[in-house]
């Protein structure tokens, strides 16, 4: 594994900010109605994402995931702003202002969506690792979904052929715990979901998914045996989520204590310990940080805020193009 050094928890305090502040933010517009339909936020599982990123090669790795997609394409080299303006349903979006919060997408750094159909994007995962292979490109997906979606059927299938076929796809499962709202007790008679991929004879196995540190050695390992062409590996990264499966949900199925209780082991919390035990940062740099991500933020939302909204033409840009057809000349 790429060894963690002092600039690597200072990125990693940073980032993990930058995404726990952004999160924040768009729960406080989407209050304010500046942020419509429907709002899936990441905070406390941002450990998953950070420990990712540092065992992944961002030149040619892919990554594709669920509807809590607002910050991974961030981690991935998406302007923030574009990210935030999306959200607003903006033209200057990431998708101009269509997607907006499941749908966030971005070819340019391979970040694949946001998908709204629950497990819908864990067989793309393996067709894109498919194309990888095929092409010969040395490219590895990191396909991610919830422990609600490790019951749909496709999973399986996906599972299947991506093994007979050695795939170079990561397979994440992020067990925050309750799905939509529903504990993982109530879903199936086990509570191991990684053991799911002992019936493919996949490599697999839990993650402490709230430590960056424990999250990127799991994820080199995985990426390196994909890279190899050894086929797919399963994770399950047992994280937690402080917020409700949406901005919509009561969150009658836990208590706040239990909330309280994984907010001691918050992954900012573990890497700021880290750097203030190992003096990686003075307090003036730390607080130096904590105000760069604040203004940051407040940046992004004044990008959002002050870009225009989609022309009504554009929905006639985005459907299909056909050479015959003589009534929207106009493409994007």
């Amino acid at each position: 594994m790429k060894e963690v050094t002092k600039e690597v928890y200072l990125k990693w305090y940073e980032d993990m900010l930058l995404w726990r502040k952004f999160e924040d933010k768009l729960a406080a517009l989407y209050i304010q109605q500046k942020v419509r339909g429907f709002l899936h936020l990441y905070n406390g599982q941002e450990a998953v994402l950070a420990g990712a990123l540092h065992a992944m090669d961002l030149t040619k790795d892919k990554m594709i995931t669920a509807y809590r997609n607002h910050v991974q394409p961030i981690g991935m080299g998406v302007d923030p702003r574009r990210v935030m303006a999306e959200l607003l349903g903006k033209a200057t979006g990431t998708s101009k202002g269509m997607g907006g919060s499941m749908h966030i997408f971005s070819k340019e750094h391979r970040f694949y969506g946001g998908h709204g159909i629950v497990g819908g994007q864990i067989p793309v995962g393996a067709g894109l690792a498919f194309a990888d292979k095929y092409f010969e490109t040395g490219g590895v997906t990191m396909t991610y979904f919830g422990d609600g979606a490790a019951r749909q059927g496709s999973l399986h299938e996906a599972f299947n052929m991506a093994m007979l076929w050695k795939l170079p796809v990561v397979f994440i499962v992020e067990n925050n715990g309750y799905a939509m709202g529903t504990s993982v007790e109530r879903t199936a008679n086990h509570t191991d979901i990684w053991k799911l991929g002992l019936g493919y004879e996949m490599p697999c196995g839990p993650v402490d998914g709230m430590n960056p540190v424990k999250v990127a050695e799991a994820m080199t390992e995985a990426i390196d045996r994909a890279r190899r062409g050894d086929g797919p590996t399963f994770l399950e990264m047992k994280t937690y989520r402080y917020r409700g499966h949406s901005m919509s949900d009561a969150q009658l199925y836990r208590s706040k204590e239990e909330v309280e209780e994984y907010k001691k082991i918050d992954p900012i919390t573990q890497v700021l310990d880290v750097i203030k035990d190992q003096k990686y940062a003075t307090e003036e740099e730390i607080e130096a940080i904590d105000q760069r991500v604040k203004d940051l933020v407040e940046e992004c939302v004044k990008f959002a805020e002050e870009s225009p909204y989609p022309e009504l033409k554009q929905l006639y840009d985005v459907v299909y193009a056909q050479e015959d057809y003589p009534f929207t000349p106009h493409k994007l």
